[in-house]
């Protein structure tokens, strides 16, 4: 294979120190080339070419998988099959544009618990029954389902009467008055195995449940292991 090996010089000695690259970015989605090139007919006197370890770019598509045992980054669009596995060194956030002020962003922290749950809320009124989701029926186990009211207005004495099926919430005023409430119903999913919340163990690797079913942000950041290689 026939290449030219061009290398920088300064004062007649090669200098194989790693340098960006010169140019201007291209926004074509074109594949990587790859060299041929072997030890055996590369030349003795060239720099000794470095690697693509690291690699930066401002949009990456996949034609066909990404196959990631670890994934760190901003943001992910499209659809993940696999399993992102990691360690929760902090908050698990998003950060945004700020919505209403112009150069100021908006970060949020998500609300974490010791289940997989999932919560349906709203506003309830002149009616006495919350219409839960058709889907709570596969989704939700029906006995973890919890209701919260807070009343509008004036005082209602509400309570839950009873829960139907997993599928309507009656709630009863005390007084007699009209229902005029906001709620918020919880309850746990039974499509996936019970979480564990404390085990015994160094990594999240020692979980002794199911770790398919989970992810994990910033689990094997520092080292990754693909086969024999360790990255």
């Amino acid at each position: 294979m026939a290449e030219f090996f061009i290398q920088n010089e300064q004062n007649g000695i090669p200098n194989c120190a790693d340098q960006s690259p010169y140019g201007i970015p291209s926004s074509r989605f074109d594949y990587i080339l790859k060299s041929l090139t072997g030890d055996d007919d590369y030349p003795y006197d060239a720099c000794t070419p470095y690697l693509h370890y690291n690699v930066r770019v401002a949009n990456l598509r996949a034609d066909a998988q990404i196959l990631a045992p670890n994934y760190r980054g901003g943001n992910f669009y499209g659809t993940f099959y696999g399993t992102l596995n990691g360690r929760a060194t902090g908050n698990k956030s998003f950060d945004i544009s700020h919505p209403t002020k112009n150069d100021w962003r908006l970060r949020h922290v998500c609300l974490e618990g010791p289940e997989s749950a999932v919560f349906f809320r709203g506003r309830l009124t002149n009616s006495n029954v919350i219409e839960l989701p058709d889907y709570w029926t596969g989704l939700v186990d029906p006995e973890s389902i919890t209701v919260s009211l807070t009343q509008i207005g004036y005082s209602q004495d509400l309570i839950v009467e009873k829960i139907e099926w997993g599928k309507k919430v009656l709630i009863k005023s005390g007084t007699g008055a009209n229902v005029d409430c906001y709620y918020l119903v919880h309850g746990t999913r039974k499509d996936t195995e019970k979480l564990i919340p404390e085990y015994e163990g160094k990594t999240p690797a020692d979980y002794p449940g199911n770790n398919d079913l989970y992810s994990v942000a910033g689990y094997h950041y520092d080292v990754r292991n693909i086969g024999d290689i360790n990255l």
